[in-house]
């Protein structure tokens, strides 16, 4: 069976994507924060045959990663396919940011990306390969008043995607972004975002979770280094 590891898998897009996955014969490591909503959705994809298991983890506690994720591979699952999803977003003027918002952010957007690969990436190699498949934006892009850290650290997430690409190529392991435009989840409830757009008109978790699957099919010969999904309503 192929293996999926998923951080912030216990809604939103990575809910949407861990029964996507589950649908297609994968088991499947979910990783999130809390631990009551991951058991609830691993009772739901266990029902359908998937062997799943789960990890309870703040990725914003830079020094409990690593020891985390070894427990968990530790298990027996050994994943084929990555998916750095878990993110968070801070809206105002970095002129007024905090530092410790700012550092938070980084830790959650890309230094952890940076630790769950380096922590995945043994087992990868000891298969023969995999895929690794970090979630972006087109504020990686773009510069959005307001939402300046975000894009920095979705443009360094890129850029980071690219370098690991370029250095694990001939061990068979493909770095893949996945580049998105808005999409309906919860990030925008959260208490460090405020806006007022038109949520009806964003891209859904399940259109999300469609894509990670086509990257994460793709065969060994080829590579899609990333792809660009949007709204039909464009940039919001």
């Amino acid at each position: 069976m192929p293996v999926a590891l998923i951080t912030g898998s216990s809604r939103g897009i990575g809910a949407a994507s861990a029964r996507r996955f589950a649908a297609e014969g994968y088991d499947l490591l979910l990783v999130a924060r809390s631990l009551a909503d991951l058991d609830g959705l691993a009772t739901e994809l266990r029902a359908l045959g998937r062997r799943v298991e789960t990890l309870s983890l703040d990725l914003s506690r830079t020094e409990a990663i690593a020891p985390a994720l070894a427990e968990l591979l530790s298990r027996g699952l050994l994943p084929s396919v990555v998916i750095n999803n878990a993110g968070a977003a801070w809206t105002g003027p970095l002129a007024a940011m905090p530092i410790e918002r700012w550092q938070w952010l980084l830790q959650l957007n890309l230094t952890s990306v940076f630790q769950v690969c380096q922590a995945v990436l043994p087992a990868l190699r000891q298969a023969g390969g995999g895929r690794i498949i970090n979630v972006s934006s087109h504020a990686a892009r773009n510069a959005f008043p307001e939402w300046g850290a975000y894009c920095v650290s979705k443009a360094a997430l890129a850029s980071f995607s690219r370098c690991l690409e370029a250095e694990e190529r001939s061990a068979g392991i493909a770095v893949s972004t996945l580049t998105l435009g808005a999409v309906n989840t919860p990030l925008w409830d959260s208490e460090t975002v405020h806006s007022s757009f038109d949520r009806r008109a964003m891209l859904s978790t399940e259109q999300v979770a469609e894509s990670l699957l086509y990257l994460a099919r793709q065969p060994h010969s080829q590579t899609v280094e990333d792809l660009t999904l949007m709204p039909a309503a464009g940039a919001f």
